[in-house]
C-alpha cells in the first residue's frame, strides 16, 4: 500500500469511530447493541466502492474490446473481486431515499443486506439485519459519516484497515465475546512473518474475526502473489456471531474462506487432521490464538483422538483436562502436513509448565519440529494484560536445524500505543523477522532489509531541505516584524529602559539562536546532500559497504538530533517575542509598526511548520537507527547470540533446562542501553496524557461509587 493511500488515514479512522461512538450519546444503545450493525455499514460502503470500481473496469474492458459486448452478469463483478449489487443495495441509492421525507432508513438498510445475501451465497445469514434498533435520524447520521468523498474514493486496503480498526476498538470495549474475538494485528503479522503462508491450505482452528487470514493475504500480495490462486482458507469457531464477523472481514478484504461452526476440542469439521496418531495432517500452514488455560474439556470425549498423539496433559477427578493449553499445542502439530508450518499464540505459563504438560512438551521437542519461540511482553492484547509467547513449528526443518530451537526474547521490543496498550512498529516486526532469516541462512534477505533502510534514510534526508525551508521562510518573516517592533519600542519616548529591556533581550536571543541555527543547518544540509549523491543511486548490497554507509551517516544523525532541538528553541523564542509584542501592541505608536493579529497567525503557522520539520528530521534518524539496531547486534550479517534478545539452543540445553521453551531462560539479560533519541518534552506529554487518563478514570469511578451508595440508600 502506498503512503498516499494511507494519507490522513489515522484522522479518518478517528472521525469515523467518533461518528459510530456517538450512537451511545444519541441513543440508549450500548456498544454491544450496535457492534454488528456498524460493521454492516462499513461492509455496505465498501461493497459499493468495489462495485463502482468493477463497473468502471467492465465498461473500460468492453470499450477496448477486452470483453465481448454481451449482457453483464454477476460473475463479471465477482471476477473483479466485487459483489454485484442490486440497485436497492447500493449505498448512494439508499442515501438518496433517506433524503426523501418519511423514508424508513432502518428498513431500507435491512432490505439491502437481504438483497446482497440473495445474490451471494457465502454471505447468507451473515450480514446484520437488526437496524430497527436505530431511529432513522441516528442511523442517517452514522451513514452520512461513511458517505464523504474521501470514503467514496477509498481503496480496498484502506477499508480493510478501517474494518480492523473498528474491530480493535470494539474489542477494547468488550462489545462482543469479552473482546477475545480479535487478535492485535502486530501479533498476527509477526506470526505470518515467521511461517510465511504463501501456498496451499491455511487453517485457523480458533479463527475469531479472521485476522490470520487477512494478514496471510497481505503477505501473499506483498510478495506479488494472488491470494485466491495461492491459498485456501479454512477456519473453525464456536461462536456463531464471531463467524459472521469473520466472514464480513474476509468479504471486506475481497477474500473467501470456509469457516465452520465447531468446537475444535471435539470436532474436525474440515477433515484436515490425521486419521491415525502420528500421521501427517493436511494443512500447509496453521495459525491460531486459542483460548488460554481452559479447564473444562471432557477427557472422555477426546480420549484416543488421533489429533492428540502425545497423550493427554493431565486429567482431574472430574475427568476433565486440567488445562487445555497442550491440547491446542498437540492439535496444531497434528494438523500439519509433512512440510507444514504452524504459528500460534500461547500463555507464557505453557512453555515451562510441569507435570503432564512437561511430558507432552518433551515429546513435541523430541520431534525436532519446534522452530522458533518468541516472548511478547504484557499489554499487547486489548482484553488481557498478561505476557504471552508465540510458538512456531516447522515439520520440514533441514537436518542441521532439526534439534535446534531459536529462542527470541522480544519483551524489550515494543511501541507504546496508549497508556495500557503496546504493539510492534512495522520496522520492529521487520527486524524480528530478519533474525529468523539469519537463523534460516537467508543472509541476502537480511542485507536487503538493511539496504531498504538505507534507501529510506536517503529518501527522508532528501525531503529535509524542503521541510526546513518552509519553517525558515516563516521565521524570517517573523524576525522582520520583530525587528520593526524592536525599533518602535526602542524609539518610544514614554517607555523606560526597564520596560524596553525584556523585548530587546528576547529579540537579541532569537537573533543569536538564528545565526547558530543557520550555520548548523547549512552544514547539515551539505552533508545530507553529499551522502545522497554517494548512496541514493547506488545502494550497497554487501555487508561491509553497508556498515561503511551507516557509519558515514552517524555524524549527520547526531547533527540532526541537535538541529531538532534548535528548531524547537527557535519556535519558543519567536513565540516569546510575539507574546511580549502583543502586550505592547495596545500603544498606537507600536501598533502602527507591528500587526499583532498577523503575527499571531504566523506564530501558529510556524508551529505547524516546526512540527513538520522536526518530524522529517526524525524520520531520517529513525531509519538510520533501524540499521544501527541490526548491524550492532549482527555485525557479520550472521546469527549470533545477543544477550537479552536471542540465542540458538540445541536439544541438550533444552533437556538440561527441564524441557523449558521459555526464551528468557536461555538468552540472558540485555545490558542497559542509553536512548540517544530520548525526548524529554514528549515524555512529559506522555506523563500528562497518562495523568489525564487516570484523572478521568478516577472521576468515572467516583461517580459510579456514588451511584452505588445512593442505590443502597447510604
Amino acid at each position: 500500500m502506498t503512503n498516499d493511500a494511507f494519507k490522513d488515514i489515522e484522522r479518518l479512522e478517528s472521525d469515523l469511530w467518533e461518528a459510530a461512538d456517538n450512537l451511545r450519546a444519541n441513543s440508549k444503545l450500548t456498544s454491544s447493541d450496535y457492534f454488528m450493525p456498524v460493521l454492516g455499514v462499513i461492509f455496505l460502503r465498501h461493497a459499493a466502492n468495489r462495485f463502482e470500481t468493477a463497473h468502471r473496469q467492465i465498461e473500460a474492458d468492453r470499450a477496448s474490446g477486452k470483453m465481448p459486448k454481451r449482457k453483464v452478469v454477476p460473475d463479471d463483478y465477482i471476477a473483479r473481486r466485487a459483489l454485484f449489487l442490486p440497485e436497492k443495495a447500493r449505498y448512494d441509492w439508499i442515501m438518496q431515499q433517506a433524503a426523501v421525507s418519511g423514508a424508513d432508513l432502518p428498513t431500507l438498510v435491512t432490505e439491502a443486506m437481504t438483497a446482497i445475501e440473495e445474490k451471494f451465497e457465502p454471505l447468507i445469514g451473515v450480514l446484520p439485519k437488526d437496524y430497527g434498533i436505530f431511529e432513522s435520524r441516528v442511523l442517517e447520521d452514522l451513514m452520512r459519516g461513511f458517505n464523504s468523498e474521501q470514503i467514496k474514493q477509498a481503496t480496498g486496503d484502506v477499508f480493510g484497515r478501517i474494518y480492523e480498526y473498528f474491530l480493535a476498538k470494539f474489542s477494547i470495549q468488550k462489545a462482543h465475546d469479552n473482546g477475545e474475538f480479535f487478535t492485535p494485528s502486530s501479533i498476527v503479522q509477526t506470526i505470518v512473518n515467521v511461517i510465511e503462508p504463501d501456498h496451499g491450505t491455511v487453517f485457523d482452528p480458533a479463527c475469531g474475526s479472521g485476522g490470520m487470514f487477512v494478514q496471510s493475504s497481505h503477505f501473499i500480495e506483498h510478495e506479488g502473489g494472488d491470494t485466491a490462486k495461492k491459498v485456501v482458507f479454512y477456519g473453525q469457531e464456536k461462536n456463531r456471531d464471531t463467524i459472521r464477523i469473520a466472514k464480513m472481514n474476509l468479504a471486506v478484504h475481497g477474500l473467501e474462506g470456509k469457516i465452520a461452526e465447531a468446537i475444535t476440542y471435539y470436532q474436525d469439521d474440515h477433515n484436515l487432521g490425521p486419521k491415525r496418531a502420528m500421521e501427517p495432517g493436511r494443512c500447509d500452514f496453521l495459525m491460531a490464538n486459542p483460548p488460554f488455560n481452559v479447564d473444562l474439556v471432557d477427557a472422555e470425549r477426546i480420549k484416543g483422538d488421533p489429533r492428540l498423539p502425545f497423550g493427554l496433559p493431565g486429567v482431574n477427578k472430574q475427568k476433565k483436562v486440567g488445562n487445555g493449553n497442550y491440547l491446542w499445542i498437540s492439535y496444531f502439530w497434528s494438523y500439519l502436513s509433512k512440510k507444514g508450518r504452524a504459528g500460534f499464540v500461547m500463555s507464557s505459563q505453557a512453555s515451562s509448565a510441569g507435570h503432564g504438560e512437561k511430558e507432552v512438551r518433551q515429546k513435541i521437542v523430541e520431534t525436532g519440529d519446534v522452530d522458533v519461540m518468541i516472548s511478547i511482553r504484557s499489554n499487547f492484547f486489548y482484553t488481557r494484560t498478561v505476557p504471552c509467547e508465540l510458538w512456531h513449528f516447522d515439520r520440514a526443518k533441514p537436518p542441521e536445524r532439526k534439534d535446534k530451537v531459536l529462542m527470541l526474547d522480544a519483551r524489550n521490543v515494543y511501541r507504546k500505543v496508549t497508556r495500557k496498550i503496546y504493539d510492534f512498529s512495522p520496522e520492529q516486526m521487520h527486524n524480528l523477522a530478519a533474525i529468523v532469516w539469519l537463523y534460516r541462512g537467508q543472509r541476502e534477505r537480511f542485507l536487503a532489509l538493511v539496504k531498504d533502510y538505507l534507501r529510506r534514510v536517503c529518501a527522508e534526508s532528501a525531503a529535509v531541505p524542503g521541510a526546513l525551508a518552509s519553517f525558515e521562510t516563516t521565521l524570517s518573516d517573523l524576525r522582520g516584524r520583530f525587528d520593526g517592533l524592536a525599533k518602535a519600542v526602542a524609539k518610544h519616548p514614554d517607555l523606560n529602559a526597564e520596560k524596553k529591556k525584556p523585548l530587546a533581550d528576547a529579540v537579541a536571543e532569537l537573533r543569536e539562536a538564528s545565526k547558530l541555527y543557520e550555520a548548523d543547518a547549512k552544514k547539515l544540509l551539505a552533508s545530507l546532500t553529499a551522502f545522497g549523491r554517494k548512496y541514493a543511486k547506488a545502494l550497497p548490497d554487501k555487508n561491509d559497504a553497508q556498515h561503511a554507509a551507516r557509519k558515514a551517516f552517524d555524524p549527520s544523525a547526531e547533527a540532526i538530533r541537535g538541529l531538532v532541538k534548535q528548531v524547537d528553541l527557535l519556535y519558543k523564542l519567536a513565540a516569546r517575542v510575539a507574546d511580549l509584542g502583543a502586550e505592547m501592541a495596545g500603544d498606537d505608536a507600536i501598533s502602527a509598526a507591528y500587526d499583532r493579529r498577523a503575527t499571531g497567525r504566523l506564530i501558529k503557522q510556524l508551529d505547524e511548520e516546526r512540527k513538520a520539520a522536526v518530524e522529517q528530521l526524525k524520520h531520517a534518524v529513525y531509519f538510520h537507527r533501524q540499521m544501527v539496531w541490526l548491524q550492532d547486534r549482527f555485525p557479520k550479517a550472521e546469527l549470533q547470540a545477543v544477550p537479552g534478545l536471542v540465542k540458538l539452543v540445541d536439544r541438550k540445553e533444552i533437556a538440561a533446562a527441564d524441557w523449558s521453551l521459555t526464551p528468557g531462560r536461555y538468552v540472558g539479560v540485555a545490558p542497559p542501553e542509553e536512548d540517544e533519541d530520548f525526548d524529554f518534552e514528549q515524555t512529559l506529554r506522555d506523563i500528562h496524557t497518562e495523568l489525564a487518563d487516570l484523572n478521568k478514570d478516577a472521576t468515572t469511578l467516583a461517580a459510579t461509587i456514588q451511584e452505588n451508595f445512593e442505590e443502597l440508600g447510604a
